[in-house]
């Protein structure tokens, strides 16, 4: 894989490229940077910039968005990734009154690669545990118990997101359970934009009992697999210091970071 070229499409794809994440959001290019306005209870923020190497123009573009977000009244998120320009934008988006939260890093493996190296085949769960898909409120409703218990925080925005994604583009989410007997114990999902190369793998947590055992794993190879059968040929996930090694070994490339700052009016 040509990481290059490979982040580069990346970019073009699903940052300049975006699409509204549902149907009453909208997406906006605007003073050199592409902004999501989500609907109601959506996601609001900067996701790509084309800002000047130099920085000429990039304080009066982060101004501009504080400006139109407060305007809306609404806090937002600038997605920084660490090939972003200028150099120094992290810092003058601090300056600016934003908070950073923690980085994480951008990786991307192929799906035809990987299953065809067997790094991602034979990824079954351990004994005693299966993978359900989530379809419907009930299902929702586990997903969301085991992402509260691995994250440790409410999983409302989580259930508000996947069954309006359920209702309104069921074939463009993939959601998961790992059910140990009847009890939630990992959960993720997938999501996929037609017309783009790439698969996101989102939200991906395991309760702490169960660690180690080969879940989170068995996860990611049950999307890799359902993102290969419908023509997807890259998978992106955003990890955390914990998931990255796993996602090495699975054969995931680590392109760059990415840091979300945050802006409360």
């Amino acid at each position: 894989m040509d990481h290059a070229s490979v982040l580069a499409l990346y970019d073009r794809d699903m940052r300049e490229g975006a699409r509204p994440e549902s149907p009453d959001a909208r997406v906006e290019r605007t003073g050199g940077v592409v902004r999501h306005i989500g609907g109601e209870g959506g996601w609001n923020g900067v996701l790509w910039s084309g800002l000047d190497p130099t920085g000429a123009d990039a304080d009066a573009a982060i101004a501009a968005q504080i400006g139109f977000f407060t305007g809306l009244g609404r806090e937002f998120e600038w997605k920084l990734h660490g090939h972003d320009h200028p150099a120094d934008l992290g810092r003058r988006l601090t300056e600016a009154g934003f908070t950073a939260e923690p980085e994480e890093t951008l990786m991307i493996g192929e799906t035809a690669g990987q299953l065809t190296a067997g790094q991602l085949t034979g990824g079954e769960p351990p004994e005693g545990v299966r993978i359900v898909p989530v379809t419907d409120r009930a299902g929702v409703d586990l997903m969301v118990e085991a992402n509260e218990r691995a994250f440790g925080r409410d999983g409302a925005w989580l259930r508000d997101l996947v069954l309006a994604r359920l209702a309104t583009d069921p074939d463009g989410i993939v959601a998961v359970v790992a059910l140990a007997g009847d009890v939630p114990v990992s959960s993720a999902r997938m999501e996929m934009i037609p017309g783009t190369r790439f698969a996101g793998l989102w939200g991906g947590g395991t309760v702490e009992e169960w660690r180690g055992r080969g879940v989170y794993r068995a996860l990611i190879a049950h999307r890799a697999r359902i993102a290969a059968e419908r023509g997807y040929r890259y998978l992106q996930v955003d990890a955390s210091d914990r998931s990255r090694p796993i996602l090495e070994r699975l054969g995931f490339a680590a392109l760059t970071t990415t840091t979300p700052y945050t802006y409360v009016p």
